[in-house]
């Protein structure tokens, strides 16, 4: 069993930056895909940035330019450095693992952005 920990959320004015972290247990997550989706009421879950096993990096349109996802093993954790945030990025954000047969995800931070 995996358990992930999702932290770095909090109130942040449009234009500002924040890094969230999700720390896993066990130890898959080297060989897993990571994953950061959001969620705001009323909305299907989207996924925002992803990085595979292997380093390589894909990201929402939306996000594109402003987010960057990045990894450390020997960590056991994966991070989102949001920059330039806009009031629409105010979501519940939760991090994903997948690999062979497993599929994992934390129970979210919340990010507001707001003046």
């Amino acid at each position: 069993q995996v358990q992930l920990v999702e932290s770095g959320g909090g109130l942040v004015q449009p234009g500002g930056s924040l890094r969230l972290s999700c720390v896993a247990s066990g130890n898959i997550f080297s060989i897993s895909d990571m994953t950061w989706y959001r969620q705001t009421p009323g909305k299907e879950r989207e996924s925002v940035a992803r990085i595979s096993s292997g380093g390589t990096a894909n990201y929402a349109d939306s996000v594109k330019g402003r987010f960057t996802i990045s990894r450390d093993n020997a960590k056991n954790t994966v991070y989102l450095q949001m920059d330039s945030l806009k009031p629409e990025d105010t979501a519940v954000y939760y991090c994903n693992l997948r690999a062979p047969y497993v599929d994992y995800w934390g129970k979210g931070t919340l990010v507001t952005v707001s003046s």
